[in-house]
Parts: structure tokens; sequence; C-alpha cells
């Protein structure tokens, strides 16, 4: 299992590396979750103990008061350039869940917010915490995915990735994804995080008979019955459990079209 662990790691760092030397605005996006606070770990390794480029939260204001309070105190521990992206015209007419369905809601809080940070700052890469075992969709990703001028994913259309050689080119396309955590499961991020003593959020540790396996913005996630009360038990519960990951997330569990709707139009 080091093993394993120590040969996803350097193809992590190899993967971020090359994104940076390969892009000239790039930028992190931080959802708070235990894989982009990974991927921070892993970016902050790759630079040795610095990140030289921005961390983007993309703040839907439904989080959870304790992801707000992790992201604050980490954002000051480890010195990050911390953006946080709003998208405060559509707040403003009172886009939200208790209004609107989850399609709307993540495309305008999250899609859209995200477009308005791309658009005002210009960022050509963003590195994202996302696997390919998290959701069906995810797994047709690249390491290095286009995104064209509308925001448009074609998962049609990928190009191939072979031997460590990655396609850059911008062409018609707006930026790139950057997807390092991409081969990881999610048992090899929990792994991880205990060998590493990576911070990880106390939602996703039983409180009361339940826990948060994936999180999200609070209306539309749900907690798991659970009585893993550390990385070490979560890790055994990993092992036997044959619930879904994100089972706890609404944009998950409706239409099966629901997240290639949302990863076609730019969610992350």
């Amino acid at each position: 299992m080091t093993r394993r662990l120590d040969r996803l790691e350097s193809e992590s760092v190899y993967v971020i590396r090359e994104a940076v030397a390969r892009f000239e605005n790039p930028a992190l996006l931080w959802s708070i979750g235990k894989d982009s606070t990974t991927l921070l770990w892993l970016c902050r390794k790759a630079f040795f103990g610095e990140i030289p480029f921005p961390v983007i939260h993309i703040d839907t204001t439904h989080k959870f008061p304790e992801m707000y309070a992790f992201r604050d105190e980490w954002a000051r521990r480890w010195g990050l350039e911390l953006r946080i992206a709003r998208n405060d015209t559509a707040l403003a007419r009172g886009v939200g869940y208790d209004t609107h369905d989850v399609l709307t809601c993540c495309d305008e809080l999250k899609t859209k917010a995200l477009k308005q940070a791309i658009a005002r700052d210009g960022y050509d890469a963003l590195l994202v915490g996302i696997r390919r075992d998290e959701h069906g969709i995810r797994a047709k990703e690249r390491f290095f995915s286009p995104r064209d001028d509308d925001f448009r994913w074609n998962y049609e259309d990928q190009p191939a990735e072979l031997w460590d050689h990655f396609h850059t080119g911008r062409d018609e396309r707006d930026h790139f994804r950057v997807h390092p955590l991409l081969g990881w499961s999610e048992i090899d991020v929990w792994r991880y995080a205990e060998r590493e003593e990576i911070p990880v959020n106390d939602l996703y540790f039983a409180r009361d008979g339940k826990r948060y396996r994936s999180l999200g913005c609070m209306p539309v996630t749900r907690p798991m019955v659970s009585q893993s009360s550390t990385i070490a038990e979560v890790v055994d519960e990993l092992e036997t459990t044959e619930v879904s990951e994100r089972h706890g997330r609404s944009q998950d569990r409706e239409d099966p079209d629901t997240m290639q709707q949302l990863r076609a139009l730019g969610y992350m």
C-alpha cells in the first residue's frame, strides 16, 4: 500500500508541475472537501511548502459553517492567496435551493460564478481535485481536459494521453481543467491523509451515529449512518460498504443525465 501511495503522489506532483510549467495563469479550485484539500497538500509538496498560484473557493453561500471555518483557518495557516468567487447577480435574484432545482442552483451558483472569476482574472488552467471513481461521467475525463470559450466540455472528444504525453494546445479552448488526482480512489485519499496527517474537516467523522461522506451545499447534502470517528475507522468502513460515495449528494441522485449535463456546462 505504501508503494501505491508513493506512486500516486509522484504522478500527481508530476501533473501539478507540468501544469505550472505549461500555463501562464493557473489557479486551484478548493471545495474545502477531503479531495481538494489533499490536492492543496500535494501542491505544497510540489513547491516546497508554498503554492505559487491563487486558490479559488466557489462560495454558493449555502455551505456548512464548519466548511467556512475550516477554509479560513487553513488558508491563514498555509498562507494561501485565497480568492472567493460568488455569483452575486444570481444571489440577488434569489436563486437558492428553496426556490430553484438543483441543476439550476449548481449552474448559477457554481458554474457561472467560476465563469465570472475566469473572465475577471484570466485563468488559463484550473487544478481540480476530482477522481475517476467518483461518478461515471468523471471516468471519461483526462488529466488535462480542454474547455471551449462557452465553458463546454466535449466528453465525446477528449485528447488521448499516452505515456505521460499531455495535450495542452489552446486552439479554440478558453482554458484547461487539470486533474492531478484522477487516478486516485476514495480509499487512497483517506489512506494518504492518514499517512501525511493532512487536516480533514470534522464533518467527515461520526456524530450521533452519522457522518458526511461527501461535502457540498447544506440543503442538498445528507449524512450517512456511521460510527466512524477516526480516519482509520473510515478506511475500515470503506473496505466493506456498498453505498456510493456521493449517495448523499442530491445532484447525483436525480436523473442519471443530470451530472453529465452539469459537467458539459462546466461544473467541477
